[in-house]
């Protein structure tokens, strides 16, 4: 099946502890169903110096569900996708605007 969040799309949380916020899709794990969305749902990560870097409490953004993320359209609300035929070509669209997602 087609995804309906990829890479790069600007999306905003429907539920949890970060609930409201929105961000960019930085990953996207289709087989475990989760998103990681920069500058939310950040988890603080303890890590040891190396000769690299240097250690202590790194902020991490942690991976969200997909069902618990939705597209923001041209309004600034969050949508539904869909999809449909652009001549041969299958694109996604906005529910609420009809506005097509990717060209």
């Amino acid at each position: 099946m087609a995804a309906k969040l990829k890479k790069g799309d600007k999306v905003i949380v429907l539920a949890g502890k970060d609930k409201g916020k929105t961000g960019t899709i930085s990953s996207v794990d289709p087989k475990s169903n989760k998103a990681i969305v920069d500058g939310v749902n950040i988890s603080i990560r303890a890590t040891r110096q190396s000769q690299e870097s240097q250690g202590g409490r790194i902020p991490k953004a942690m991976p969200l569900d997909l069902s618990n993320l939705a597209i923001v359209d041209a309004n600034g609300k969050a949508t539904r996708v869909g999809f449909k035929m652009d001549g041969d070509k299958k694109v996604r669209f906005a529910k609420t605007t009809g506005d097509v997602i990717d060209a």
